[in-house]
């Protein structure tokens, strides 16, 4: 339980929370930001990873939708954040989605007319008029976003090149047209996969498209397709962009667990906007009553079938009296449901799958968190994660993989460090505690030679920051700054 002492400071920290978040500033921030991660790193926005997460509540102010969540293979209430992220899964930016429409929609409403705006260095329209397979960029995204109509919306409409694996594939095709090929990971890992690629018509009538499809076989035998209108490049690269796509559920997974990505940091509640398009409560109960029926219906129907199949003797008049008994109260069930199921269908049919929330009883009615102080810390999150992805290269060795320098940065974070301003040698010295391994400290040592080698003045000051391992070199002289042991 937190101690009376660490109240107040709790009640600070929320109250500059909010003063940071006040209005749209965090929202501002986030997207200001997401700009120039862009355009600092064109290269990557060039391929970008979309994919929801839904951040189940459990609080009791409102009561969100229910959404699927794939990880609890449950039906809970919360929210649903889209993060776009590239391809070694740094986050660009977040759109959060109180009330889900799905994939496609949160696409063509609210991420790809940011993208048309924020991406630099996209072609002109000169250079697309002139490429008929030249693309703007390129989105990759799992099954939900399959839609043949979307593709060909994407294309003809921006020349956004859509890339996701493929939902209807047909038979298997044969062994012999896939060949080894050694592929380049976004990370910078080789991968042998054997692949294979075809043209392949997806959709029928107006949303029909020709697609790229290229099928990785596994050592099982298993044929995994992938689809895409990305008209240029090799074969390898649209099977590095497509397999590098769980990149993105181990940023989520990482963000859960070292990144409070779940926090519950709202206090409060706002209306929705009027006209808000909602599932419809009586469409709903109607939709799951007809499920409901349609699964009765199977059941009986299936055991009536089976005693078709294999009736009583009527050599024996008992058993056969009350199978036959048994086989009448089946059939007039089954003409039951099917009547109530006709109904219900009926009444459906006539009612609106959607309505605006204004139009929502009040039983019904359910209102958004306050967004103010996730933005914010969505967007720290953001900041700090592609920190740490950015200070981990600099600790990967021959004996230290990048995973186990996320460690050592994780634990670096959590370490105590001494402060020290020498204003006349204009030097902020950072002293780091000494870690619990010696490996650990010989790899935080160079961390902090190469960190001192960037001589970044601390903002806002003239002093240049300088960091040490206590414990460490012992003695030695930084820039001027006398160090001593204190173990």
């Amino acid at each position: 339980m937190m101690g009376l002492d660490r109240v107040p400071e709790v009640r600070c920290l929320r109250q500059k929370m909010d003063e940071l978040s006040a209005g749209n500033a965090a929202e501002l921030w986030a997207a200001h930001l997401g700009r120039y991660w862009m355009q600092a790193d064109p290269d990557a926005a060039g391929v970008l990873y979309i994919d929801a997460h839904v951040r189940v509540y459990h609080g009791h102010l409102t009561k969100l939708p229910k959404r699927y969540v794939s990880r609890e293979k449950l039906c809970l209430r919360g929210n649903t954040d889209y993060w776009v992220n590239d391809a070694i899964g740094r986050p660009f930016f977040v759109v959060e989605r109180v009330v889900d429409p799905g994939l496609l929609k949160t696409l063509r409403d609210d991420i790809v007319p940011r993208l048309l705006q924020d991406i630099p260095g996209q072609p002109t329209a000169e250079e697309l008029a002139a490429n008929q397979h030249l693309c703007r960029f390129v989105m990759v995204f799992d099954r939900e976003g399959y839609s043949p109509g979307f593709f060909r919306e994407m294309w003809q409409q921006h020349r956004i090149a859509c890339m996701t694996y493929h939902k209807h594939p047909e038979e298997n095709w044969a062994e012999e047209l896939f060949v080894s090929h050694e592929v380049t990971m976004p990370n910078g890992e080789m991968a042998t996969m054997r692949l294979a690629e075809q043209e392949s018509l997806i959709g029928s009538g107006k949303d029909g498209i020709h697609v790229r499809e290229v099928r990785k076989l596994t050592k099982s035998g298993h044929q995994t397709s992938l689809i895409s209108t990305c008209y240029e490049g090799l074969q390898t690269l649209l099977a590095a962009r497509m397999f590098t796509r769980w990149c993105q559920e181990n940023f989520f997974r990482y963000m859960m667990q070292h990144f409070a990505i779940d926090l519950l940091l709202e206090y409060g509640t706002e209306k929705l906007n009027d006209t808000e398009q909602v599932v419809n409560p009586a469409w709903r109960d109607l939709n799951r009553s007809c499920h409901s029926l349609n699964s009765k219906l199977r059941y009986r129907s299936a055991a009536f079938t089976a005693m078709t199949l294999h009736p009583r003797s009527e050599d024996d008049q008992g058993r056969y009296e009350k199978w036959l008994l048994k086989k009448t109260a089946l059939l007039e069930e089954i003409e039951h449901y099917e009547h109530q199921l006709a109904e219900e269908k009926a009444r459906l049919k006539n009612t609106a799958k959607r309505i605006s929330w204004e139009h929502l009883e009040e039983k019904d009615l359910f209102h958004r968190l306050l967004p103010g102080r996730k933005r914010l810390m969505d967007t720290l999150r953001m900041i700090a994660y592609r920190a740490e992805t950015a200070m981990a290269p600099l600790l990967v060795s021959s004996t230290v993989g990048f995973a186990a320098a996320r460690t050592l940065l994780q634990n670096l974070f959590v370490t105590e460090a001494d402060i020290l301003p020498d204003y006349k040698n204009k030097i902020l010295l950072v002293r780091v505690h000494s870690a619990s391994r010696p490996a650990a400290n010989r790899s935080l040592e160079e961390l902090f030679t190469k960190l001192n080698e960037a001589q970044v003045e601390y903002p806002g000051t003239d002093l240049r920051l300088v960091y040490e391992l206590r414990g460490g070199n012992a003695g030695e002289n930084v820039e001027g700054v006398s160090v001593t042991s204190e173990r």
